[in-house]
């Protein structure tokens, strides 16, 4: 699988770290900054960027990652067809993809130690979207459209 991954300077360590393992599983990576923890860069850039390369079919899946996940998520969630999801440990990394489908995980580099950052993107990675929820899912593909027809 593609996955995307992006962050701003307060996640860069975290993406780095969470880069080595999802290669290590065998997925390749579509690495859309930033480079370096200097200087401060925005996270809205990366997570747009991460949330354009999911919806564009450029990646199967995303992972960004900010100081808290916060901020990064919202970013790519203003991408229209992004479930973007901040995660927090196995659990949450497990339902936001199989309950939820998001088809990108968020990850705060200053709230979530590394260890548990690894486990909360394989449980993401390797959940399957429930078809149970599919209703739900159309809803929140709905809310997209409306919003986008409210724009034009």
């Amino acid at each position: 699988m593609r996955i995307a991954m992006g962050a701003d300077h307060a996640g860069f360590e975290l993406k780095a770290l969470l880069r080595r393992s999802v290669e290590s599983w065998g997925h390749e990576v579509l690495d859309l900054g930033t480079d370096a923890p200097h200087p401060s860069v925005d996270y809205p850039d990366f997570g747009a960027a991460v949330g354009r390369a999911v919806v564009e079919g450029r990646a199967e899946l995303g992972v960004a990652c900010c100081g808290s996940g916060i901020g990064i998520a919202i970013a790519a969630n203003k991408v229209a067809g992004v479930r973007a999801a901040v995660v927090h440990d196995v659990t949450s990394g497990h339902l936001a993809r199989e309950h939820n489908h998001a088809n990108v995980v968020c990850l705060g580099g200053r709230t979530t130690g590394p260890s548990v950052a690894v486990e909360a993107v394989q449980a993401f990675l390797t959940a399957t979207p429930e078809p149970r929820h599919q209703t739900r899912i159309d809803k929140i593909a709905a809310l997209d459209a409306a919003r986008a027809t409210e724009r034009s």
